[in-house]
């Protein structure tokens, strides 16, 4: 009796063995799949915060012997934490409203430890 027990989960066994065979390359290949997903979310991730910033153009009037002379400036802010940050990025004069954007992105970036511009991510 204990030889028929001992046959019957010997097969058994063999039978669990060959499924886990056919079964752990597929299993792999959806590890590998996730894993590959998960890093794009992440990647997708760290842009869409380094893209929530805003940029705006400043202006400051000064009172001067010939008059008001009226300044404008760009500024761009974006939240650390709880807090707001104000970051001056340079006159108006000086810098177009595309350049701005980019360095606020370039300082933002320093900010959150992003060493680089994130890869773009394509669907695959």
């Amino acid at each position: 009796m204990a030889e028929i027990t001992m046959a019957r989960k010997a097969k058994n066994q063999k039978k669990a063995a060959d499924i886990m065979r056919t079964v752990r390359v597929p299993v792999k290949n959806l590890l590998d799949v996730a894993d590959k997903r998960l890093s794009q979310a992440q990647a997708l991730r760290l842009e869409a915060r380094l893209e929530d910033l805003q940029v705006w153009e400043q202006k400051k009037v000064k009172d001067t012997k010939k008059g008001a002379k009226t300044y404008t400036y760009f500024m761009a802010s974006w939240r650390e934490g709880k807090k707001i940050r104000n970051v001056y990025l340079g006159s108006s004069q000086k810098i177009s409203r595309d350049q701005a954007q980019e360095q606020a992105r370039a300082l933002k970036r320093t900010a959150l430890g992003i060493s680089s511009p994130t890869p773009s991510v394509n669907g695959n």
